[in-house]
């Protein structure tokens, strides 16, 4: 199973990114906005539509609000298998140091699954760093 992993630094404090984050049904205003265009709640998933046209049904797993976690899974016919991870932590005063994972099958889709991790990493920085500053 390919693990992907990403962590990164967001000029915001971690409350405020975890509030953000935590939004279940807020992706495209709230977190990344450009690179999710829409977002609807159906029950315990949200169906996301990304900018490149992608739909993805994503089931909320765990929301840790004394972890700053979020932990949701996709469910798909393109993958067996694929389940992340987002923790915020506090980094510094004013900074949040956030680790993002994903592990996904087939090993095949990874590089795929990467490079739109990376693309969401510089929406959130974009849009809660600008917030912040």
């Amino acid at each position: 199973m390919a693990s992907i992993h990403k962590e990164f630094i967001i000029d915001a404090h971690p409350d405020q990114v975890w509030d953000a984050l935590r939004d279940f049904g807020a992706l495209h205003t709230r977190l990344v906005p450009g690179f999710v265009l829409d977002t609807k709640l159906d029950g315990d998933a949200r169906i996301v539509t990304f900018s490149n046209g992608t739909v993805a049904r994503e089931l909320l797993v765990d929301c840790d609000d004394a972890r700053r976690r979020l932990v949701y899974a996709i469910v798909s016919e393109r993958l067996k298998q694929h389940s992340a991870s987002i923790q915020v932590f506090a980094d510094g005063d004013c900074r949040s140091r956030v680790t993002w994972i994903a592990d996904v099958l087939p090993n095949e889709i990874a590089p795929y699954i990467s490079s739109q991790m990376h693309l969401g990493v510089s929406a959130m920085q974009n849009k809660l760093g600008r917030e912040a500053a």
